[in-house]
């Protein structure tokens, strides 16, 4: 595979497949490719392709860091920090070799924009790395407009062996497009606070989880985002904000409106740097949801997370 020997630091294809056998055809090479030139290797996919992959490369397989990508990058704004540059990170010397697939046929509507500026965001976060970050897409079970989607946030497609320059490749675009204003049910519960209301909202949004189902360790979680995200508002968002929390399906989904803005997309999603203010919090928020989406514009930030009850 010509593009896991590129000249460019960062390589960033996807691979189109239908089937297991073209899947197997288009991963296992790459993986041993990959081996034999003494890069470290690692493989986060959903559960039943990962079984795929493990069979096809026998006592090989013992040599490959396997992931399941359901579990691991449930969340999509967690695989960059949590799944990607973990593993490159912990191999600083040499070409890191990584096949990730964050999208698949039965993630949700609501997912799906996450996952999109994930893909979109992995070309600014490994910028200049040596890591090659090969993506499957399976061309038979998922929508037309996704495999469009893949196209725009990858260089190179690679389909049927081919491999493709992508003429539609504009990742910063993707995100603009997919950074979409995110509605709320008119029954939500809300309130308003600032900074000597801290206490108040915390409290409201438990009681709210807690009616809503929530309960053990997810109340926990809840307790512990909210805090994080408030007090984000007060510190860096204007001073003040509102909450709302709400029932959707099997989820509870919460909240944070202020008049702060965001101009790193990849907040968040990667470490911030030691003199940076704020960006923690968002990504312990990252760590703890089942799935957080963000909408930025010029004079506001809206940050919801979901919690599964």
């Amino acid at each position: 595979m010509s593009t896991a020997t590129s000249s460019e630091p960062f390589v960033h294809p996807a691979l189109f497949y239908r089937g297991r056998e073209q899947y197997t055809a288009g991963t296992v090479p790459f993986l041993v490719e990959g081996l034999a030139a003494g890069e470290a290797v690692a493989v986060a996919v959903p559960g039943p392709n990962l079984e795929l992959i493990k069979a096809e490369m026998g006592a090989s397989a013992a040599e490959v860091k396997f992931l399941d990508m359901t579990q691991a990058g449930r969340n999509p704004g967690r695989i960059i920090p949590g799944v990607l540059r973990a593993f490159a990170d912990a191999h600083p010397a040499g070409r890191v070799r990584i096949i990730g697939e964050p999208i698949w046929a039965s993630r949700s509507a609501v997912e799906y924009p996450a996952c999109v500026q994930h893909e979109a965001l992995i070309n600014a976060a490994f910028q200049g790395r040596e890591v090659t970050i090969l993506c499957p897409y399976d061309a038979d079970g998922l929508e037309p407009g996704v495999l469009a989607d893949a196209y725009a946030t990858h260089p190179v497609v690679i389909d049927t062996g081919v491999e493709l320059t992508s003429d539609a490749y504009d990742p910063e675009l993707v995100v603009a497009r997919y950074n979409q204003p995110l509605t709320y049910p008119p029954g939500a519960a809300s309130l308003s606070f600032d900074a000597a209301a801290l206490p108040q909202v915390r409290s409201f949004a438990v009681q709210e989880a807690k009616q809503l189902g929530l309960d053990g360790d997810r109340l926990q979680d809840l307790t512990l985002a909210v805090a994080e995200l408030t007090t984000n508002s007060v510190v860096h968002g204007g001073g003040s904000g509102t909450l709302r929390i709400w029932a959707e399906g099997e989820q509870i989904a919460c909240e944070v409106h202020d008049r702060g803005r965001l101009t790193d997309p990849l907040a968040g999603r990667r470490p911030p740097a030691r003199d940076q203010l704020g960006g923690r919090g968002l990504m312990l928020v990252h760590y703890i949801a089942d799935l957080v989406r963000l909408h930025t514009a010029q004079d506001s930030t809206t940050i919801r997370f979901y919690l599964n009850r």
